[in-house]
């Protein structure tokens, strides 16, 4: 058995493996679409109103970092959900 189909193989039998990348895809762009509507809504009145141009980028880079994060900690969970799973399927 070649080792592209032992991937698919248990790759299609593990469903904690698909939830953890689905949920790792998910949480990446649903932290990057919100902390980007945070960011542009972002306003100050008075002397403070231009902080907010200055602050924005910031702002956005850190829900970039979250979102990474996020990404990199659900393939970690699949990654050890799948090994597990291929233990357990194919009796290694």
């Amino acid at each position: 058995m070649s080792f592209l189909e032992e991937f698919l193989l248990v790759l299609a039998y593990s469903v904690k493996t698909q939830l953890a990348i689905i949920f790792g895809v998910v949480f990446f762009v649903g932290i990057l679409l919100l902390g980007h509507h945070f960011a542009e809504t972002l306003h100050f009145k008075g002397y403070l109103a231009p902080l907010a141009d200055v602050i924005r980028p910031y702002i956005e880079m850190r829900y970039e970092y979250a979102a990474w994060g996020a990404l990199f900690t659900f393939f970690g969970v699949a990654i050890r959900v799948y090994l597990k799973d291929r233990k357990r399927f194919l009796q290694y």
